[in-house]
């Protein structure tokens, strides 16, 4: 499996001026491929290829007056910009098709130099580690690099990324076989929330840090006095440079505090489910912000490839499943319940639950009965891809008893 490996660089003056001509080119020629690709299309014209792209937008704008100092950068900058241009129509042309899982992608669209984030690919040919611990890039220099963990092996490619608060990073893509954990009996279904960042079905609960609530006081200041500057002063850009830096802690610490947690929940049971929930239509509601504070996509991704890093299973159920109104106990379905109900007593068996616990209870049970009637629909059809429980013929836990009733009869 492929893995990113990103390390902090620390360019000297020149070559932080190296690097912006290097960002400056490859946004010219995205923006000049982007452009003819489009008016082609205007024009009724058939999709230009990458090939002549390459040919006419690249080796030959090098050689006119008006493009000349494309020359100054590596080749393979420009290159591989063209292929990240390619990658960006083919996810939209998926995504058009239903080839491609997810939310769906819009056409590529013209980059700024007023983006927050600016950033070079290159491949093997443009790019050495050297001996001292410093990264030679093709047209740059030797970049001093912050190692905070050694790479497993020999990187594939190397991105240059320079965010908005002006720091730079090498990311490395690195090829890596799996780190397989010894087996454990321990499952374990998860519940987010807000209130609580994460309830586990065997009663943990996970406090939700909320880094950028606690960073808002100083958020507010810090954008206030940008606010006060005049546009385009360079008291503006610094102003608007502490922002940065500031909103880059806060996320640099929400990331940290997700890996670490995803990790011990990876480390600890042998499977995890989760529920499938809409966070790009919950971001767009009156708890937006405390939505994007939790990080609860992040935090999924972060889940599965772990998942399949160290041999654990990785499921989701339906965001539609009724995990918060059915009774973990007996399966009474008791009705949908408003958010300040925080605990109930169920209607059938008089059991009293947690809502977030019960709601974890049930994810654990629905995702096994999804992996269970995966199984057995796999071993049916003898098809290569698990179906899901819905695909199987089955649902809530009536599957559950279903597949259960099966495996008993074999």
């Amino acid at each position: 499996m492929q893995l990113r490996y990103n390390y902090r660089v620390y360019p000297d003056a020149a070559q932080r001026h190296a690097l912006s001509r290097a960002f400056g080119c490859a946004r010219v020629v995205w923006n000049d491929c982007l452009r003819a690709r489009v008016n082609a299309h205007a024009a009724g014209l058939p999709y230009v290829t990458s090939a002549s792209l390459s040919k006419e937008l690249i080796p030959e704008a090098k050689r006119s007056e008006g493009r000349a100092w494309l020359a100054d950068v590596s080749a393979v900058v420009l290159q591989q910009s063209l292929r990240d241009l390619d990658a960006a129509f083919k996810n939209f042309f998926d995504s058009l098709k239903g080839n491609r899982k997810g939310r769906r992608f819009g056409p590529p669209r013209f980059k700024s130099k007023k983006d927050r984030r600016q950033c070079i690919r290159l491949n093997t040919n443009a790019f050495t580690l050297r001996d001292g611990g410093r990264v030679y890039v093709a047209k740059v220099g030797d970049l001093k690099v912050r190692w905070s963990r050694p790479l497993p092996a020999a990187p594939t490619s190397l991105t240059i990324i320079k965010d908005a608060a002006g720091r730079y990073f090498a990311s490395f893509v690195v090829a890596t076989r799996a780190d397989v954990l010894p087996q454990l009996d321990a499952e374990v279904g998860i519940d987010l929330g807000l209130t609580v960042f994460a309830v586990l079905s065997d009663g943990t609960k996970i406090s939700s840090p909320r880094f950028l609530r606690r960073a808002e006081k100083k958020l507010k200041r810090l954008q206030r006095d940008l606010s006060r500057k005049v546009k385009g002063s360079n008291n503006r850009a610094k102003a608007r440079i502490k922002v940065a830096r500031q909103h880059a802690k806060v996320a640099d610490r929400r990331r940290d505090w997700h890996h670490k947690t995803s990790t011990r929940i990876i480390r600890d049971n042998q499977a995890v489910y989760v529920e499938d929930l809409a966070v790009h239509a919950l971001g767009r509601t009156r708890l937006a912000k405390s939505v994007h504070d939790a990080g609860w996509g992040a935090f999924v991704n972060m889940l599965e490839y772990k998942a399949a890093q160290h041999g654990r299973h990785f499921g989701t159920i339906g965001r539609f499943e009724p995990t918060s109104q059915v009774c973990s106990t007996c399966g009474h379905r008791d009705g949908p319940k408003p958010l300040n109900i925080r605990e109930w007593t169920c209607a059938a068996c008089g059991a009293v639950h947690d809502r977030d616990e019960n709601a974890a209870i049930n994810t654990l049970a629905a995702g096994r009965a999804d992996r269970l009637n995966a199984l057995w629909s796999a071993g049916k059809t003898k098809a290569r891809a698990l179906a899901r429980r819905d695909e199987a013929g089955s649902r809530g836990r009536q599957g559950e008893r279903h597949v259960n009733g099966f495996i008993a009869g074999l």
